[in-house]
């Protein structure tokens, strides 16, 4: 069995059904999934270790993107064994269905993909730098105003102190969940949000990572950050 971890070399090239061993434990987001991502590349099936359940979620994801099978295991310890096996070729995940529906595509207006998506970050819960209290007036402005928007944002990445406009009792609250119901993807950094011990609070968007963060950024035609 094969040890695959970041630092300790090559990962060897795909035989078969070999089986690599990833051991995440102690690492933070994105690590843990992109050292799974990188190990399926080369290998039918993995086992990963983890010692958090938003790695776990976020391996689950993994799965779902490149069609490969997911059973997980709750260890002694606080640990999980995940064990991912490729059912198709790389990339051949769902396009339809409830699966597909947690990485949906960037649509312009009447279905056509559009070469040029806008995605908004909020990296904090105000706008600007300055007076805190109209920092708060302005970000609710703003986020107000891309309600007008024709089309509007295809997604808005909440990190850092962004996360807490997604909370059950922020001022944008309802701006965000009109925004989310006409068809913009809002995603809440996982790691931001247990870092400020708000995970079950959060009311709109769903808990994403880093990962996912930067290859929707790295794919925007347009990034906004208020």
């Amino acid at each position: 069995m094969g040890d695959v971890r970041e630092g300790r070399g090559a990962i060897p090239a795909r035989e078969g059904k070999m089986t690599a061993t990833v051991d995440a434990r102690g690492l933070a987001c994105p690590l843990p999934v992109i050292m799974a991502k990188k190990a399926m590349e080369a290998q039918d099936r993995i086992n990963v270790l983890v010692d958090n359940v938003q790695a776990v979620e976020n391996i689950r994801r993994l799965a779902v993107k490149t069609a490969c099978g997911f059973a997980v295991t709750e260890k002694e310890g606080g640990c999980w064994e995940i064990v991912l096996t490729r059912t198709g070729p790389p990339g051949d995940g769902p396009t339809d269905g409830p699966a597909a529906a947690a990485h949906p595509p960037i649509c312009h207006e009447g279905g056509r993909a559009d070469a040029a998506p806008l995605v908004v970050v909020l990296a904090d819960e105000r706008m600007g730098q300055g007076d805190d209290i109209l920092g708060g007036l302005l970000i609710r402005g703003f986020i107000h105003a891309l309600l007008q928007l024709d089309p509007r944002p295809a997604r808005i990445v909440c990190y850092n102190a962004g996360v807490r406009l997604t909370l059950a009792d922020s001022a944008v609250l309802d701006d965000l969940r009109d925004l989310e119901e006409s068809g913009t993807e809002i995603l809440i950094c996982g790691a931001c949000a247990d870092f400020f011990g708000v995970m079950d609070r959060v009311a709109v968007g769903r808990i994403s990572n880093m990962y996912d963060i930067v290859e929707i950024l790295a794919a925007a035609g347009r990034v906004v950050r208020p």
